[in-house]
């Protein structure tokens, strides 16, 4: 994540026009200006706003990985064997399979998702990770709760 600098300072418009871009990246300006009751050019002052100040990092879309062949996710938890670190972490960086990963406090360092064809696919990407650190590792079955804004407030 990318440097904050808005030191909490969001008002309650600021919090409503994040929700409509979570929602749907997408929006228009004119949309979301008439959603919060501002004018175009206030909302898109804010906007730019909460891009400078790192509150927005990006605009993305979500696809679904079935769509290109890939209907199967997995959680990799990874523990690099000792003095492996810096190795294992490229090696995560640079597999495509993986398309998140979060270093970790615990006994393992990282926890990364991945999506893969099959089973077989699966067991491709592990064992060019286990010369080099230890994993264990979870089928995804079903994803109850979508990625979304944490709870922002008000």
């Amino acid at each position: 994540m990318g440097r904050l600098r808005n030191e909490g300072n969001l008002d309650p418009v600021d919090l409503r026009i994040l929700r409509l871009l979570a929602e749907d990246a997408r929006a228009s300006v004119a949309e979301i200006a008439r959603a919060v009751r501002m004018s175009p050019p206030s909302v898109s002052e804010r906007i730019r706003r909460l891009q400078e100040n790192g509150t927005i990092e990006s605009y993305t879309i979500r696809i679904n990985p079935a769509a290109f062949s890939l209907p199967l996710a997995a959680w990799l938890r990874i523990r690099p064997v000792p003095g492996g670190l810096e190795r294992v972490t490229e090696m995560i960086k640079a597999t495509p399979e993986i398309v998140s990963c979060d270093r970790v406090t615990g006994e393992d360092c990282f926890i990364a998702k991945v999506v893969v064809r099959s089973v077989g696919h699966l067991e491709a990407v592990i064992d060019r990770i286990i010369p080099y650190a230890m994993t264990n590792t979870a089928v995804v079955q079903s994803s109850p709760v979508a990625p979304r804004l944490p709870d922002i407030g008000a």
